[in-house]
């Protein structure tokens, strides 16, 4: 006799309570395998290929494309054969969540009434299988739902179908007079997603007298908005766009919120001259075997003085009003991507040398481009490198990585005129920013820390005392 089992969204990682549907890998009707990915889903922080812990008959699916599902919300029913024939589940650990198989759950009960033929289903209703594939479930088991709809599809344009999935995807462009047959997506196999849709809209000129056509619907209301529900909605700005602040977007401004609101936070900087620096990686790159970059020798750097300087290696614990200085290095580093700043982090830096470091960027770089970063890769980082200088620009005052405790900004390394051994000529100079958290150390530790950096950058031998 074959039971029916539920298969909810798991916890996905660290602070993440939802995520969007962005493909289904399966159809009602398909047969999976244990741990056999069922759907892709985007999340503040990344794309993630959901595994199946049972191995059974798909029998519904809840959510459409482009749905937003809380974590625990169902996301499809299995029909599996009895436990003794190994439906107990993979026992493989997503993040933070076990695929042990759970206990039968009792039958599920559904309010309201069907829907009319026809109509077009609503967010977390189910894909049910059009007939039985499988025997009947046990009293105690949750059975197939029944039958739904399925709604109508968009009329595939003239030339070819579009690669695009999501309701959300199609409403936006929709709105704001996007031809999709025009766009190349950066998804999986060209699929067009959200952030296609918005680069498209910032690229363009807005004619004038659309601004109500091209109006993106604003977000949900927050917390704030709905304590003072009695005031006047904001007037939409003349010829704007509104942009939804969600996904790695609405992440990285809670993120950065937070900081400022929580951190008093202190910036000091310093020119350096990175000639030495420069001359020694190129040595280094003239002998064989992999190549070394610049951001693992600067990464190098950063963990010895942090050995040297361990305040900045700390947390703020607010509720216990206690500094918790730790003792791994695990080094975050800024990426921009088509789907924002992202911070992958490389564990135990501390521990690396600067081929395995360079190895260990390329490949939390490449990921982060395709958008294949794990929730694991971008959290728990105790330090942040940010190499703002591939944008061009000499300086910055970084906002802290909040819950770190510091960030070394590196600006761009170009030609100067500088006083060298008491004589004027022409340098590689780079400025070094240090922006930090005043609660767990002074000016003195936080400009020995910089200063210290300064020196390995000026003379890279300093750096062979900490070897």
């Amino acid at each position: 006799m074959a039971q029916v089992l539920e298969f909810k969204l798991p916890d996905l990682g660290e602070g993440l309570t939802e995520a969007e549907i962005v493909r289904w890998l399966v159809q009602v009707g398909d047969v999976v395998a244990v741990d056999q990915p069922v759907v892709e889903v985007e999340t503040a922080k990344a794309m993630v290929e959901v595994p199946c812990p049972y191995g059974g008959v798909v029998t519904a699916r809840f959510g459409e494309e482009g749905a937003e599902l809380p974590v625990g919300a169902p996301l499809l029913t299995v029909a599996v054969g009895e436990p003794e024939d190994g439906t107990e589940g993979s026992g493989n650990v997503l993040v933070g969540y076990g695929t042990q198989a759970p206990a039968a759950r009792r039958r599920r009960v559904r309010a309201g009434t069907a829907a009319a033929d026809g109509q077009a289903r609503r967010p977390g209703t189910a894909d049910a299988a059009p007939h039985a594939r499988v025997a009947a479930p046990t009293p105690t088991a949750a059975p197939a739902p029944a039958p739904a709809p399925t709604p109508a599809a968009d009329p595939a344009p003239a030339g070819g179908p579009v690669p695009v999935v999501s309701p959300l995807v199609r409403k936006l462009a929709r709105d704001n007079d996007v031809d999709l047959r025009q766009l190349t997506g950066s998804g999986p196999d060209g699929l067009i997603l959200r952030a296609d849709v918005e680069n498209a809209l910032r690229t363009r000129t807005a004619p004038a007298g659309t601004a109500a056509d091209q109006a993106v619907p604003a977000p949900a209301s927050t917390a704030g908005e709905q304590a003072g529900a009695g005031a006047a909605t904001a007037p939409r700005a003349e010829g704007g766009v509104r942009i939804p602040l969600k996904g790695v977007r609405g992440a990285v401004a809670d993120k950065l919120s937070r900081s400022r609101r929580e951190i008093p936070d202190a910036t000091c900087w310093v020119d350096a001259d990175a000639t030495e620096l420069m001359r020694a990686r190129t040595a280094m790159n003239a002998t064989p075997g992999p190549k070394i970059s610049l951001l693992a020798l600067l990464a190098r750097i950063c963990t010895a003085a942090l050995a040297r300087f361990p305040e900045l290696n700390s947390t703020v614990d607010t509720e216990a009003r206690e500094i918790v200085r730790l003792d791994r290095v695990h080094l975050g580093f800024a990426a921009q991507t088509d789907r924002g700043l992202v911070v992958p982090v490389v564990r135990d830096a501390h521990t690396r040398d600067a081929e395995s470091l360079t190895a260990e960027f390329a490949r939390l770089t490449e990921a982060a481009r395709t958008g294949t970063l794990t929730p694991g890769e971008l959290t728990g980082g105790t330090f942040t490198l940010n190499n703002y200088g591939v944008f061009g620009v000499d300086g910055s005052t970084p906002i802290v990585n909040h819950p770190e405790a510091a960030m070394l900004g590196v600006g761009r390394i170009v030609p100067k005129p500088w006083v060298h051994e008491r004589e004027l000529a022409v340098r590689q100079v780079v400025q070094l920013s240090l922006t930090f958290d005043h609660r767990v150390c002074d000016g003195g530790t936080a400009g020995g820390f910089l200063r210290y950096v300064a020196d390995c950058v000026e003379q890279p031998a300093v750096l062979l005392r900490t070897l």
